[in-house]
């Protein structure tokens, strides 16, 4: 079920930093995939620089890491069970931000309107507060202290040893980071999203004719930190036949130099969609379930995965 942008009262006027960024949003923890199909969504991770460092103690999920990005694939059936997509569908599940105070942010969040999630944790796994997004997919929010993370709970490490080269924390290929998320709405649900997306959590929309990448296409947003944003796609016009639900459905990674990354891809396999090349970005082709990836020219600041927050 797809969350409505909810009427929520106008903000106040800016005060406080803390009134640009309500809910202390400081990039990225984690993007999530469900997926019926983790083999092959885990080949492709692999082939992009990722390399899976930890497997849930419980349930059918693994954690895949490089550089400061942390990527969720979630095969667990029970998860699947709650999902409403296609049963071969590889979806983008939930993006999880990470926070001052994950409660406090949570609070608010569902004080402004957003709809909760019931808990998915299971006895002795850790609960992460979240609230609906687009689709079935969930905002989470995630908070650290110290040196602890939500992956010590639930995660047990894979042995480094038994592969060659395979650290805790590999290193991004060609600087690529996490640079934001395209999300697919309704037609004429701009204006809503929009409101939603800036009220709640404080994201500013980009002046018109702002865009990053190779595909400009809808709404920019700005998150409060700066770190990262997000591009909301409506239906192209005279396309009345098409299928086009309300979901997240593309992750973009910001890269210091697009041509570099994409030639340090391409050495690793991956086949870019055949276009005229551009330092501003480049798309990959269509992977199995649907999956893709865009790069978009950026030198954003980011930490490292192992980072806490401060």
């Amino acid at each position: 079920m797809s969350q409505p942008p909810l009427p929520v009262e106008p903000a106040a006027p800016p005060a406080s930093p803390l009134h640009n960024n309500p809910l202390n949003i400081d990039g990225i923890e984690f993007i999530e995939y469900a997926t019926t199909q983790p083999q092959a969504l885990g080949a492709l991770l692999e082939a992009m620089g990722f390399a899976a460092v930890a497997r849930h103690r419980s349930r059918e999920v693994t954690l895949y890491r490089q550089g400061g990005m942390n990527v969720i694939v979630n095969a667990d059936p029970r998860t699947l069970a709650i999902a409403e997509s296609e049963p071969q569908a590889t979806v983008i599940g939930a993006i999880a931000l990470r926070v001052r105070d994950a409660d406090v942010a949570y609070r608010r969040a569902v004080d402004m309107g957003a709809w909760p999630i019931p808990t998915r944790a299971g006895v002795m796994e850790l609960n992460i507060p979240g609230v609906h997004c687009a689709g079935d997919s969930i905002l989470y929010f995630v908070d650290r202290v110290g040196d602890f993370s939500i992956y010590d709970v639930d995660f047990k490490p894979i042995d480094a040893s038994a592969k060659p080269g395979a650290t805790a924390q590999p290193p991004a290929v060609a600087g690529l980071h996490f640079f934001g998320v395209v999300q697919a709405i309704g037609a004429g649900r701009a204006p809503e999203w929009t409101d939603f997306y800036r009220q709640m959590l404080g994201f500013q929309p980009l002046a018109e004719g702002t865009w990053f990448g190779v595909v400009p296409k809808g709404t920019l947003l700005a998150s409060p930190c700066h770190r990262f944003y997000l591009q909301l796609v409506e239906p192209p016009e005279g396309a009345g036949g098409l299928q086009w639900e309300e979901q997240l459905i593309r992750v973009g990674l910001g890269a210091p130099d697009v041509a570099a990354a994409v030639r340090a891809l391409k050495e690793r396999g991956i086949v870019f969609q055949d276009r005229e090349p551009s330092q501003r970005g480049a798309l990959t082709q269509l992977y199995r379930g649907g999956v893709s990836f865009e790069l978009v020219a950026s030198s954003l600041e980011q930490r490292t995965a192992g980072d806490t927050h401060d």
